[in-house]
């Protein structure tokens, strides 16, 4: 959250043609950045999806392969997915910014033909100049990729583990050979399983955390000093 500039007593002026002018290149070089970061942002992903799929390659190939690279794999995505959140939240100081000037900026000015400066935004816009910071926590930049984009990759891939020791390289016949084949080198089955569990269930978890944590920073987007 922003905190705005300490406003005055004054009258707002209005903007004149020239101050225009620089709010219509500014936001464009707001949405610029905005568009190269989002370009990072498709990078990491593409490169979870390329992982995963060599993965799927591997350990689908015969049916004795090993389904130890979808566990690998694993490791992979989690990394990419902390580089990508990481990224987001350079990603969302430029979306926000630009999204700040639409809000109250632009969409005034068409509908209204006002700039409504007697509201202040431009004093948080400034503020967030003045003193750039992220509008996020990490944790929150996690959830939101997460949600929007790994959950189906890590969907995929625990799909795959689960029909890897199922079906090969015959049909699984009970419990106790699921187990004995979810083992990998002295690991046994039991342990390989229950960390697949805790590895999904806090997935979900961090899920449904940060979702949560949205909708309670978002529950006054009407205020004036909220961006991000």
């Amino acid at each position: 959250m922003v905190t705005p500039l300490a406003k005055t007593t004054e009258q707002p002026r209005k903007f004149n043609t020239a101050d225009i002018g620089a709010l219509a290149h500014l936001y464009r070089a707001e949405v610029y950045r905005s568009t190269i970061w989002r370009t990072r942002l498709d990078n990491t992903t593409n490169w979870s999806v390329v992982t995963l799929g060599i993965a799927l390659s591997i350990t689908f190939s015969s049916k004795e392969a090993s389904p130890v690279p979808l566990v690998l794999v694993g490791i992979l995505v989690t990394l990419f997915l902390i580089l990508e959140a990481r990224r987001y939240r350079y990603f969302n100081v430029w979306r926000a910014r630009a999204r700040w000037m639409e809000t109250h900026f632009y969409a005034p000015m068409l509908r209204e033909g006002d700039l409504h400066t007697e509201e202040g935004w431009q004093d948080t816009l400034a503020a967030d100049y003045l003193k750039p910071h992220y509008h996020i926590t990490f944790l929150r930049a996690v959830g939101r990729r997460l949600r929007r984009n790994y959950v189906w990759i890590l969907l995929i891939q625990t799909v795959a583990y689960s029909g890897k020791i199922v079906i090969h390289p015959a049909p699984v016949s009970g419990l106790a050979e699921l187990v004995e084949r979810a083992a990998i080198g002295p690991l046994p089955g039991e342990f390989m399983l229950v960390c697949g569990v805790l590895y999904n269930a806090a997935w979900i978890g961090t899920a449904l955390v940060t979702l949560h944590l949205d909708k309670i920073s978002h529950r006054d987007s009407k205020e004036t000093a909220a961006m991000g």
